[in-house]
């Protein structure tokens, strides 16, 4: 394709596949350093387990994670475009166990973490809070992390700038660790 961008899957079943990425100017990709620092922290833990994309862009994070043993992985993405790159993502690995929302992350998440039985991995990567329209974008992830019960979560990440302040506690979750990686760092919580 023309003018496209691309990523790779990093390791397991599906490594060195590409993966399209949406235009960044709709989306900001993760970097393949963070991608590899954050499967580094949860490698074996996510094998068998629901992983949850919310502002899934291109599904890099949520196909890595299947790559390497998770058992289902649900998407969120509400650009339309970036959606459809999503889907061609998912169809190019033949993934049945992937389901992915063209929504809105903070209108159908608290109805979607209803649905949700056993344990799972979520992962927020919402478009920087420099991004016009955005300034408030953090506070509305903190709500939405204080609506996950702790019996269905086993990690909370959040991808975020570096220059911003994370909580050390939102809700039930605690902030056990935060990495830096230039401009961008990753904070985890547990409950």
């Amino acid at each position: 394709m023309k003018n496209s961008l691309y990523t790779t899957v990093n390791s397991g079943k599906y490594k060195g596949k590409k993966l399209e990425l949406p235009s960044l100017k709709t989306t900001r990709s993760t970097k393949s350093i963070i991608k590899e620092s954050f499967f580094n922290t949860v490698q074996f833990d996510i094998v068998g387990k629901i992983f949850v994309e919310a502002f899934a862009g291109s599904g890099s994070i949520g196909l890595e994670a299947l790559s390497r043993g998770a058992k289902k992985v649900y998407f969120f993405e509400k650009d339309r475009k970036a959606y459809d790159i999503l889907l061609k993502n998912i169809k190019s690995l033949e993934c049945k166990e992937c389901v992915a929302f063209n929504a809105d992350t903070f209108e159908e998440f608290g109805d979607f973490i209803k649905s949700i039985d056993k344990k799972a991995y979520f992962y927020f990567d919402p478009p920087f809070e420099i991004r016009e329209g955005m300034e408030d974008i953090y506070l509305k992830v903190y709500k939405l992390i204080k609506q996950i019960p702790c019996d269905i979560c086993e990690l909370v990440a959040i991808e975020h700038m570096s220059t911003l302040k994370v909580p050390d506690t939102i809700g039930a979750y605690q902030k056990k660790k935060t990495r830096k990686f230039g401009k961008t760092s990753i904070s985890y919580f547990y409950c």
